[in-house]
């Protein structure tokens, strides 16, 4: 399986990759993006293996699919978002992409390696929608209109 577009398909701003394997937390997360109406396009990996190879693909700042950030789950099929990380921050380019780790992990271990790898945030998934809801809005107001990326136009919503 690969990387597919799953919200806001026609769209310009830069995506958002979500980096997920259960079915329930990219439900909740899709909701969240369009109850709080953001307007950057959504693309999905499925486990890490499928994450590896789209960083591999696009790694070039000038790529439409070279993201905004990257909201990644830890516990994933094939290959654990660690090794993602690990991965990702190795390519020139996506060492300077946001990387928000959502995970159901509080495992301290987890948390030390994740900002060792180069993680820029580690949030712990709600469980319930309203909370999840939450999280996605001040994601909103803090990477997607606040910060200031490092790759040309961005911001949506």
């Amino acid at each position: 399986m690969t990387s597919e577009c799953v919200l806001n398909p026609g769209s310009t701003l830069r995506p958002i990759l979500l980096v997920e394997d259960s079915d329930m937390d990219l439900d909740f997360c899709l909701q969240a993006f369009e109850e709080h109406a953001v307007a950057n396009p959504v693309l999905v990996c499925r486990d890490g293996e499928e994450a590896k190879a789209f960083i591999d693909a696009h790694g070039d700042s000038s790529d439409p699919c070279f993201p905004l950030l990257v909201l990644l789950d830890l516990r994933l099929p094939k290959i654990d978002g660690i090794d993602v990380l690990r991965h990702a921050r190795k390519q020139p380019n996506w060492q300077l992409v946001p990387v928000i780790v959502m995970t159901t992990s509080s495992d301290n271990c987890d948390i030390k390696a994740a900002y060792q790898e180069g993680a820029n945030s580690y949030i712990l998934k709600p469980v319930d929608f309203i909370r999840f809801a939450e999280v996605v809005s001040h994601i909103k107001v803090y990477w997607i209109l606040s910060n200031e990326a490092p790759f040309g136009p961005q911001g949506g919503g």
